[in-house]
């Protein structure tokens, strides 16, 4: 259950805030003792068995400031989320936290917030924007592409006496050893040696100097290859390095790709004809991009509000909102086994420069939350109870619940307010998105040229850039 803390708000310039949180008396005690019991397990005292020693026996032996110092030290980030919430904040980036002195007994502790928060918005004209709508399409080129790929994975290999070129497979015997200085023969490695192995030529999976070595092999030739592993190669212990591999090419083998017929539209994918098949694939990527036309189409109108309404972005904000993105791109790539160096590497570029880059989306995405609880504001919106459970019906499928069981365990743990939120929120795009007028991209694009003053001038390659009232 969350802590009845008390939460004070001070406004700051430069869309900051100070948070002044109280935890009660209770709570602190609370936590104390927890803290007491779990150092009390690996606490020997004579008269008391391990691990039986009371909170009180444990505060008077160990002190009542250290014992304190741990319990704050364990809880400090669950109160912080704890006074976010219940300030009613929108935080964006790193706080400054200040941590009062520890609380005598039977008094409260309290500790300071100081962080960014979303800034806001003063809507102008939100009802009715002309906003440009493509009409969706599947693209012949796509659907050929679609067949194409079926046809690939389709494929057969056929083995053939004929040099191997790119876009062949060859199955290989190979051995390597890395070259020592004043070493021969050079070391063995780990993951140097392997038999049977199937490896496709022009597909960049190898290293480049042995798919290099390989082209134009045929079956039963030995190839000694000298090959230099890249610098950004994935095991850093060969990084750079020379090894050679005695490699015995065992087979050729080439792709037999079946003709796009009918019958193969019967065998890959159970249609009759291949008009049909080829008819569904169309009928697939164009209900794609109708979603994908629909996703534009209500991003571009809360960019048309935001163009039209006053959002004053702190660039201290921008910078902050852009680090969480960066910080949000590192955790997702170390998910795929990716380290925040490593991306670097690949990248050629610094953390700054990715930073940097950011700003702009991250400006924007600031003012479109803005503009967006402003609408939440300015309409009145409220989800109902049945809009919460609504919502959480699927969720609750998945976790073999019921709506109204998973609403009370979000409420017990203080994240229902979320789930409202999140629902103002769409529901504020989704009456933009009604309300807008869709106009043809034809249209938008050149009402746009027509409606930007200065266009002229930037034609003209002058610097100076139009603002209202200059």
């Amino acid at each position: 259950m969350p802590t009845a803390l008390k939460t004070t708000v001070t406004e700051l310039p430069e869309s900051r805030v100070r948070v002044q949180a109280e935890v009660p008396a209770t709570e602190v005690q609370r936590r104390l003792e927890q803290a007491a019991r779990r150092i009390g397990r690996d606490l020997r005292m004579p008269g008391f068995r391990k691990g039986k020693v009371p909170p009180p026996v444990v505060i008077r032996r160990v002190g009542r400031d250290a014992v304190l110092d741990e319990a704050v030290r364990g809880t400090l980030g669950r109160w912080y989320v704890e006074a976010i919430d219940d300030a009613g904040i929108h935080p964006v980036g790193e706080p400054d936290l200040d941590l009062g002195d520890l609380p005598g007994e039977g008094q409260p502790l309290t500790f300071t917030i100081e962080i960014g928060v979303r800034p806001t918005a003063t809507l102008g004209s939100y009802e009715g924007v002309e906003v440009g709508r493509r009409e969706p399409a599947a693209d012949p080129e796509a659907i050929q592409g679609e067949l194409d790929a079926l046809r690939e994975r389709s494929a057969r290999l056929e083995t053939v006496d004929e040099p191997a070129g790119d876009g062949d497979f060859v199955v290989i015997d190979y051995a390597g050893t890395l070259e020592a200085e004043g070493r021969e023969p050079g070391e063995p490695f780990a993951g140097g040696e392997g038999r049977d192995q199937l490896v496709e030529l022009g597909a960049g999976r190898l290293i480049p100097d042995m798919e290099e070595g390989l082209r134009g092999a045929r079956a039963g030739e030995h190839r000694a290859l000298d090959v230099t592993f890249p610098d950004d190669y994935g095991a850093a212990e060969l990084a750079g390095r020379t090894a050679k591999f005695e490699i015995d090419v065992k087979e050729v083998r080439r792709k037999d790709l079946p003709e796009l017929d009918d019958d193969f539209a019967s065998d890959a994918a159970g249609f009759d004809t291949l008009e049909e098949l080829r008819k569904d694939v169309a009928a697939k990527l164009l209900e794609a991009d109708e979603r994908r036309v629909e996703a534009e189409f209500r991003e571009a109108v809360i960019d048309a509000v935001v163009r039209d309404a006053t959002v004053d972005v702190p660039e201290a904000l921008v910078e902050a909102r852009a680090r969480e993105l960066w910080d949000r791109m590192v955790h997702s790539l170390s998910h795929q086994g990716i380290s925040q160096e490593t991306y670097l590497q690949i990248a050629g570029r610094s953390e700054d420069d990715i930073v940097a880059e950011a700003r702009p989306d991250a400006e924007q995405a600031l003012k479109r939350e803005a503009v967006i609880a402003a609408v939440v504001e300015a309409e009145g919106i409220e989800p109902s109870d049945g809009d919460v459970l609504d919502a959480l019906q699927a969720s609750a499928t998945r976790e073999e619940t019921t709506p109204e069981a998973l609403r009370q365990r979000l409420e017990q743990a203080g994240r229902l307010d979320d789930v409202r939120e999140d629902l103002a929120q769409r529901a504020a795009v989704d009456l933009l998105a009604e309300r807008a007028v869709p106009i043809s991209v034809e249209q938008a694009q050149a009402r746009d040229k027509l409606w930007t003053p200065g266009a002229e001038r930037a034609e003209r390659g002058e610097s100076q850039l139009w603002t209202p009232g200059s």
